[in-house]
């Protein structure tokens, strides 16, 4: 027998994704290698030209085949090899016996001895050249489980390089080709495992929804981890994280067969700027201090998908039981979906069902779509697995018919164009600012220049024109002076010369009277008035010398005024030639400011028609991003119109026939009584014709413009949009489209952050349409959508939201795995805080919601896996089960008598049995088992009352 499963994840709270550690330098150039090959004639070199044209978007198709082992070899000693290989000529032979064969064509042969590094550059190489070249590419792995598909695919080779597989060998050669400067290399690492996508890389996140776009048919994953790698030892890394939380198992056919289809996406962005021609025009426009030069960014963006699938198996050989049995089961469905929509393929089919399943959509590109494919298959030699190699052969052989399209996807990388318009809008506007400013600066400092030489120049003119006069009154005044002094001088001489001759004249009197007097008398009278003359002469010679000296004194100071006046006429003359050198620079200087004025304005009016013309651009950018947005209005108006034909009495209307009749359904099967439920009024036309007018606009408008409707600003756009999600949860089809499209977070959010009562009313009915799917509990619960529900049921009063978040949390009361959760988010109280209501519908939906919890805890004390106190209990739910069980209409108790009866079953418990006795359970058990209406509830409670002693002690005393 097989062991049990075991799951790779026992690391992965230990690991985390490990940082980018360093990048590549230099991007290598790849050249393509010449074709070793050359035909002589010119004839056969045009047919193989044209052969590799029809023949280039072909899926390329390689065999592989896995060396022997033990088991192989005692399974016929005559026959044990039921493949022979030839090599040279790419052609394969299957015996079924010793005289019978079939032989078989592929693209490449692989024996047992083929190197992996061979494979990868027959294989996958190409594929990972068109990758760097901008298309899409897949390389796939496909055969029986132990067969060395994960060995050629997915091996890491950490001990010894040579044994690396596809995916790390790809990694290295895109990451040695590109430049990490201007290209990006992001990698997801996906598992398909039971139909629900998981993401390696962090595996607390689950059932990624797939998400295609209506108009190029693209396939993505939005919910999925993206990391960006910057060299191989960070993407082993990566790798080595996704293959330990990959499930795997042992079985008989291989001691660690994958349980799960991995996906490696390789996500490539390459610029077609090369880095020379960017630091080329860097340079030049820092050399000119211009902005650099303006282009249209073209970006390729190339996806490359490595196909891990995990291995068909036969489970009579497997020996898978169990979960492994369920795991085994899932694989070939979706294996056998891929093989259909091959089959359809090769055959050129009118319908190709890719949707049967998510494997299917996730290849959708890769078989009949745009990507450039390689699949190898991988077989054993042995004879006892005949018919899954002969299976797998046949896969390969129909694969090989598919011819895809391939296409290059370059893109003007609009984001940026719009970043750098801007930029250089900004860049331009602030330069324009700075040089304005600088301008007017400038203008400033000239201005105030010019006034302060005109201030100056007018100074010095008035102060010339004082001086002038100053100096000419001084002028006149030293004329009339020296004039005067002349005059005087001319006087003073005529008296001097009178003077002399009346000296001369004395003397000549004083000789005459020398010889007249003799006598004593006129002697003596002589000597007197000798003596007076004498004295008169020496007084007027003493006058003479001092007029002489005042004469000499005015002679030089007329020479000195005349030299002051000399020097002024010199100063005079000075100045005005400073005063005309000052006129000709000031002249100059106006010129030259005129001069760059008018070079500052033709700048100024150059870059304001460059301004123009980006702002031209940017509008033509804004106008065709803004597309969309004006796309989404106008689903917003249709959704308006429809409005009309779905009024809202209807759609409620049609939403309490669903949720009626999927409770019914649900308490049938849930609680295990045969409950009679009424069936609705409203006729079967007028359902139909709802149920068509509903599917009408939805595939008018499409369910992701629907849910994105739900972010609508337009409160009744928003509300109508959740009863259209509520309407379509109500069909088990719909309810997955629902979930992969983003309708549960979307709804979830709106829960949130609404304050509207209608908005909360509807979305918790669309949240209980959903709830009825087991698989949607547990993401309702995980992404704590309980929590929202009881926090909406204590904030508000209204009898139809309460029943609407009644009706969701009873429905998550059905699921086993979710009781201790539903419990810590509140759910339990919030049901027993509704009661408040008194509504008789929200009780009915109480009352279910306790009826199922009790009946999830009776059958796990009857599996063996639950112990303990029972949750509801605890609570505090049975006090109010007791006291209403008589009090409420018959559907009401008997929802109420049902939790009742199971919850008796949870009394192995001391603390259980001891509450249920003292609340006076027991006396209800009998009365349910004497009174109640229905044969199965007065049974279901006899029995609960014979099977605890307890109860037997109490039945007597009672």
């Amino acid at each position: 027998m097989a062991s049990t499963n075991y799951h790779r994840a026992s690391l992965r709270s230990e690991r985390q994704i490990p940082t980018a550690r360093g990048s590549v330098a230099n991007a290598s150039v790849r050249t393509k290698p010449a074709s070793s090959k050359r035909s002589v004639a010119a004839g056969s070199l045009r047919a193989s030209i044209d052969d590799e044209n029809a023949d280039s978007g072909r899926v390329r198709v390689a065999v592989r085949l896995r060396p022997k082992n033990a088991e192989d070899f005692p399974f016929d000693a005559d026959f044990t090899d039921c493949v022979e290989l030839q090599p040279e000529l790419n052609r394969l032979k299957l015996r079924k016996n010793n005289w019978s064969s079939e032989s078989y064509k592929f693209d490449e042969v692989f024996t047992e001895s083929a190197s992996q590094r061979r494979v990868y550059e027959a294989v996958a190489k190409p594929v990972v050249e068109s990758i760097l070249e901008g298309y899409n590419g897949t390389v796939m792995a496909y055969g029986q489980t132990g067969t060395g598909k994960t060995y050629t695919v997915g091996r890491l080779g950490k001990d010894d390089p040579s044994e690396r597989g596809i995916m790390v060998r790809a990694l290295e050669d895109i990451i040695a080709n590109t430049n990490s400067n201007f290209d990006s290399v992001a990698v997801s690492y996906l598992q398909l495992y039971l139909e629900s996508v998981q993401d390696l890389l962090a595996p607390e996140k689950t059932n990624i929804p797939i998400v295609e776009d209506p108009k190029t048919g693209e396939v993505s994953l939005p919910g999925a981890s993206l990391v960006e790698i910057r060299d191989l030892d960070h993407s082993l890394e990566l790798l080595q994280i996704g293959e330990a939380n990959r499930y795997a198992a042992n079985t008989k056919l291989n001691t660690e067969s994958s349980r799960s289809h991995a996906i490696l996406v390789v996500h490539v962005r390459r610029s077609l700027k090369k880095k020379e021609e960017n630091d080329a025009s860097s340079l030049a426009s820092a050399l000119n201090g211009d902005l650099p030069s303006f282009s249209m960014p073209i970006v390729q963006k190339s996806k490359l998908l490595v196909v891990d699938l995990a291995g068909s198996e036969r489970i009579d050989k497997s020996g898978s039981e169990g979960h492994m049995l369920e795991e085994a089961k899932f694989i070939n469905l979706s294996l056998t979906s891929l093989g259909k929509c091959i089959n359809a393929l090769a055959e050129n089919g009118p319908h190709i069902p890719t949707r049967d399943s998510k494997l299917t959509r996730l290849l959708r590109d890769s078989f009949g779509g745009t990507a450039r494919t390689s699949l190898i298959i991988t077989i054993g030699p042995s004879a006892r697995h005949y018919s899954e190699t002969a299976s797998t052969i046949m896969f390969g052989q129909r694969a090989m018919k598919i011819v895809n399209t391939i296409k290059l996807k370059e893109e003007v990388d609009y984001e940026s164009l719009c970043r750098r318009l801007e930029y250089q809008i900004d860049y331009l506007t602030s330069d324009m600012d700075r040089q304005q400013k600088l301008r007017d600066t400038e203008k400033e400092q000239m201005e105030k220049k010019l006034k302060a030489y005109e201030v100056s120049l007018t100074d010095a003119e008035k102060k010339l024109v004082v001086k002038s006069e100053d100096f000419e009154k001084e002028k006149i005044h030293l004329e009339l002076k020296i004039k005067s002094l002349l005059e005087e001088l001319n006087t003073q001489k005529g008296e001097n010369n009178h003077l002399f001759e009346e000296v001369v004249r004395l003397e000549t009197c004083l000789k005459q009277s020398k010889h007249q007097l003799e006598n004593s008398t006129y002697q003596k009278i002589l000597a007197d008035t000798t003596q007076m003359y004498e004295k008169k002469i020496t007084e007027l010679l003493k006058h003479l010398e001092d007029k002489n000296s005042h004469y000499s004194t005015l002679e030089a100071q007329m020479t000195e005024m005349q030299q002051q006046l000399n020097d002024n006429q010199k100063l005079l003359q000075i100045k005005e030639k400073v005063i005309d050198e000052l006129q000709q620079e000031m002249s100059k200087l106006n010129k030259e400011a005129e001069s760059k004025i008018q070079s500052l304005e033709a700048q100024k009016n150059e870059l304001l028609l460059r301004k123009e013309s980006l702002n031209k651009e940017l509008k033509a950018l804004q106008e065709k991003l803004l597309y969309e947005e004006m796309q989404r209005r106008t689903l917003e108006d249709d959704i308006v119109k429809s409005k009309n034909a779905l009024n809202d009495h209807s759609t409620e209307l049609e939403y309490k026939r669903s949720h009626q009749m999927d409770s019914s359904i649900r308490s049938a099967s849930v609680l295990g009584g045969a409950l009679n439920t009424p069936k609705p009024n409203k006729s079967r036309e007028t359902i139909s014709t709802q149920r068509d007018t509903i599917s009408k606009i939805f595939e008018e408008v499409g369910l992701s413009n629907i849910v994105g409707l739900l972010k609508s600003e337009d409160l009744d756009v928003q509300i109508h949009a959740v009863k259209m999600i509520a309407n379509l949860a109500a069909e088990d089809m719909n309810q997955e489209k629902i979930v992969e499209e983003g309708g549960l977070d979307a709804l979830l959010t709106l829960l949130e952050s609404s304050e509207n009562t209608s908005i909360h009313r509807v979305t918790a009915g669309a949240l209980a349409n959903l709830a009825m799917n087991g698989l949607n509990q547990d993401l309702i619960m995980s992404k704590g959508g309980a929590r929202l529900l009881a926090h909406i049921a204590s904030r508000t009063d209204d009898p139809q939201t309460l029943r609407m978040v009644a009706g969701a949390i009873a429905n998550l009361c059905g699921n086993e795995k979710l009781r201790m959760m539903l419990k810590e988010d509140g759910g339990i109280k919030a049901l027993l805080g509704m009661v408040r209501s008194g509504n008789n519908d929200v009780i009915a939906q109480i009352a279910r919601g306790m009826a199922n919890f009790a009946k999830c805890e009776s059958r796990g004390i009857k599996q063996g896996y639950k112990r303990g106190r029972s949750l509801l209990i605890e609570d505090g739910a049975l006090n109010w089960m007791i006291s209403s069980s008589t009090t409420f209409s018959a559907p009401i108790r008997r929802h109420i008598e049902l939790a009742l009866c199971h919850l008796a079953q949870n009394v192995s418990a001391e603390d259980n049995a001891r509450d249920f006795v003292s609340n006076g359970g027991v006396k209800e058990l009998v009365r349910i088992s004497q009174e109640s209406s229905r044969e199965d509830m007065r049974n279901l409670a006899s029995k609960a009352l014979n099977s605890n002693p307890t109860f037997l002690a109490e039945t007597r005393g009672v």
